[in-house]
């Protein structure tokens, strides 16, 4: 590939060229890094080893954690570096890779999120068979299917790629390596290309978007028929998972799902997607969760005492 292009290595400008200002930002991404790893790592750890969340919703949840941990360590710790050492260079297979597998966990959290919402589908509108219809080999294979299909979008937008030429220049003007930077570089004729990225990134994003709200819809009007009790815990968790959905697709939905382009607040939306929901994942789904509060409380007790 590198054979083909004068490109050997990409410069990412970042946010800003002022030393002082790339100091303090490198701090607070350190800080959220750290936050995302500590909350997303507690909850694989709670779920792990506590008996009492042995349901499908904290198996999912688990992974869901985990799938942060990797998305946000694609982009964090090269962008913490290249804040603070000024070191704003990438090569063009690192460049790669990274886009390889930002796309693979990002997908993979689409379809995550979809089962997340079955998985509440089930348990509230079919409580009587929820044990039966979401057995452990299903949710091993739904959570199997996720990472598939992440890896099969991630190939797709790669291969994609390395169809095109760059000849230069060779700056990107944004924090990481991502679709339509890259698409903006090319000598070669984009326009199919982009077509491909809309269709196969911004198309699954809102049509996964739409089904979501449809199936919170349906769990919300079923709840009618449910007791005071009952309405206020299927809410509780269904808040949660509304939330995050809210705050993973809508960026999402609106950076892919559109005509090859950039725009000024490309930057502060891959931001709130990529650093920022991984950081507040756990936070939403511990504190609006008794269960999960009161797992992590009596593991803390186990590990001090």
């Amino acid at each position: 590939m590198e054979s083909r292009n004068n490109v050997t290595y990409f410069v990412l400008l970042g946010f800003t060229q002022k030393p002082k200002e790339q100091k303090g930002l490198s701090v607070i991404f350190l800080l959220f890094y750290i936050l995302t790893i500590m909350g997303n790592s507690v909850i694989v750890v709670t779920v792990s080893v506590s008996k009492s969340l042995g349901s499908p919703m904290y198996f999912f949840l688990a992974g869901l954690s985990f799938i942060d941990i990797m998305y946000a360590s694609v982009f964090s710790p090269k962008l913490i570096s290249s804040l603070f050492f000024g070191q704003n260079t990438i090569s063009f297979q690192a460049c790669m890779i990274q886009l390889f597998i930002e796309h693979l966990f990002a997908g993979s959290e689409v379809f995550l999120l979809l089962v997340m919402a079955y998985d509440r589908y089930v348990a509230i509108c079919k409580p009587l068979h929820y044990l039966i219809i979401m057995r452990q080999w299903v949710c091993v294979m739904l959570l199997t299917v996720s990472l598939t299909a992440g890896l099969l979008h991630s190939v797709i937008q790669l291969s994609s790629l390395y169809g095109l030429t760059f000849c230069g220049p060779n700056i990107i003007d944004h924090f990481f390596c991502d679709m339509y930077p890259l698409l903006k570089l090319a000598c070669s004729d984009t326009y199919i290309i982009g077509l491909l990225v809309a269709v196969n990134g911004g198309l699954i994003c809102s049509i996964a978007f739409l089904l979501l709200l449809i199936s919170y819809g349906v769990i919300l009007y079923s709840l009618k028929n449910h007791s005071h009790e009952g309405r206020r815990k299927a809410l509780s968790t269904c808040g949660s998972h509304i939330i995050v959905v809210v705050f993973f697709f809508v960026p999402c939905t609106f950076m892919y799902a559109r005509p090859a382009r950039n725009f000024p607040i490309d930057k502060l939306l891959s931001v709130f997607y990529t650093v920022i929901t991984p950081m507040l994942n756990p936070l939403i789904y511990t504190l609006r969760n008794s269960e999960m509060t009161n797992a992590m409380k009596k593991l803390w007790r186990r590990k001090v005492t």
